[in-house]
């Protein structure tokens, strides 16, 4: 008789234990780098706050370190820039100049930086960032400025969940990369290989693939492979002219529907009026996903300077997030009598008068 006669297959199960991680970066550009230095040792400048994993954050920069023992050192702080009434934020961050990020995921290389915990307007960060005769020395600084990142990762709560059997985890022979089709979409568009269509915006003409831009868009689907007359053209084919559009949004646009992603140093002049603009560009040409990152980034940029103009933005392009962000921040008494305070409310009050009568409503209840 088998030795084995009468046994049953054993039973199996599996299990996981999870540990969600919103991430997220912000990019600080410091102008003026020479005059910063004029900022006493311990006093500090703030950069404008910003949202990650839920929470609003600050970077404080010491231009000449945070107390005397630092004083020829630029100090870096993350700050938890609002009031935690629950756990405190677990959190881990690394600063970098931007020119030494060389991918826009850092979390991965966070996993060796420790976790803090921050309490309400809690900092954590680098009293002897870098030296200030270092950094003039360096190629960090350019034109009397320079720019910084900091990556951050929060740790959400560990959850443990079932596994299938069939997902639990099996030797590995076979190590398949990560997929290079926007690497190889981007070298398209640069080198203009098998261009077809010539756009003129702004004085300035970019060359493109008609088949990308229509499996990508909606409206450069029906303009481009549709109706349009082909009468206009060049070597490389048709040429379309770009009306109400400046010429470094619509290179931004272009390199969003080849990549599905932006270089972060598109935002480092400017990030309110380039988030504004590209929000326009992508309602304007069926970008869902372009439109929805704008609106993100808009988020971190309310303030009662710019509320006005942000919400009218959301009003007329249907950005229901936007507008309830912009809201949620005139929910304050102090930012809403900031904001009737200024021009932009004026403004407000003209172009959309609806949403003033919204907001009065929402107020009042």
């Amino acid at each position: 008789m088998s030795s084995t006669a009468g046994r049953s297959k054993p039973s199996g199960s599996a299990s996981a234990i999870v540990a969600d991680v919103a991430s997220g970066y912000h990019i600080l550009k410091v102008s003026g780098y020479s005059r910063t230095k004029g900022t006493p040792t311990g006093e500090l400048i703030k950069s404008h706050p910003f949202t990650v994993g839920g929470h609003r954050w600050c970077i404080q920069y010491y231009p000449n370190g945070d107390s005397s023992e630092c004083a020829d050192y630029i100090s870096l702080y993350l700050c938890l820039d609002e009031s935690v009434t629950d756990a405190a934020v677990k959190a881990q961050f690394k600063f970098h100049f931007i020119d030494d990020v060389e991918e826009e995921d850092q979390t991965q290389a966070l996993t060796t930086v420790s976790v803090r915990s921050f309490e309400s307007n809690q900092s954590w960060g680098h009293r002897r960032f870098i030296k200030r005769e270092d950094l003039e020395k360096s190629k960090h600084l350019k034109d009397d400025s320079f720019v910084v990142r900091c990556d951050i990762a929060i740790a959400n709560e560990l959850r443990t969940e079932e596994v299938a059997m069939a997902e639990a985890p099996t030797t590995t022979f076979v190590s398949v990369p990560s997929s290079d089709l926007h690497q190889h979409l981007g070298d398209l568009l640069q080198t203009e290989k098998g261009a077809d269509v010539v756009f003129e915006v702004s004085g300035e003409t970019f060359k493109a693939h008609r088949c990308v831009l229509a499996a990508r868009s909606p409206v450069f689907s029906a303009e481009l492979l549709g109706q349009m007359k082909e009468s206009d053209t060049t070597t490389a084919g048709v040429v379309v002219g770009i009306d109400e559009m400046e010429a470094h949004v619509f290179k931004a646009l272009l390199s969003f529907i080849y990549t599905d992603s932006l270089p972060a140093e598109m935002f480092m002049e400017d990030q309110t009026a380039m988030s504004q603009h590209l929000l326009v560009a992508a309602d304007r040409y069926g970008l869902e996903r372009l439109k929805l990152i704008c609106e993100h980034k808009l988020c971190s940029c309310i303030e009662a300077t710019t509320l006005a103009t942000i919400l009218v933005l959301a009003e007329q392009h249907h950005c229901h997030g936007l507008k309830k962000a912009c809201f949620s921040f005139l929910s304050s008494p102090t930012n809403l009598a900031a904001v009737l305070a200024s021009d932009g409310f004026e403004h407000l009050n003209t172009s959309c008068p609806a949403v003033i009568k919204e907001l009065i409503a929402k107020l009042g209840t």
